[in-house]
């Protein structure tokens, strides 16, 4: 029953510190109001145009697949720290996890996804593939 009284006390406590930090910095912050506070901030540049804009998913694909082979390399740190004591299963083993990202590359190569301008299909083609 104390364990249970020492986690309330616990979060009692960090319910207090938080709204006490947080009523203390709204009586001492400065609240001068200008315009320029309520601009977006951009890399220190003064954003031109809509803020809701059309923007082209393709910058996401490329961050995505970056970012799985980022993943890669941080597994095949590890495995390259402890190659001399693992012997051949290792290497075996790092073969086929390499097979299979390169797999993954090759479709989503073959795809057409790291293309960075994508041919528009042309309306005849769409025809015939309807049986029109």
């Amino acid at each position: 029953m104390i364990g249970f009284y020492t986690v309330l006390l616990f979060i009692l406590t960090g319910a207090f510190l938080v709204s006490f930090t947080v009523a203390l910095s709204r009586f001492l912050a400065p609240t001068k109001d200008y315009p320029e506070k309520h601009i977006p901030y951009e890399c220190g540049e003064l954003p031109q145009g809509e803020a809701w804009i059309q923007f082209n998913n393709r910058f996401y694909i490329v961050a995505l697949i970056f970012l799985i082979f980022d993943v890669e390399v941080i597994f095949m740190y590890p495995w390259a720290v402890v190659f001399n004591d693992m012997g051949l299963l290792a290497f075996i083993e790092m073969f086929i996890f390499i097979f299979i990202l390169l797999v993954g590359l090759a479709y989503v190569w073959v795809k057409g996804d790291l293309d960075w301008i994508k041919p528009k299909p042309r309306l005849e083609h769409l025809a015939k593939a309807k049986g029109e």
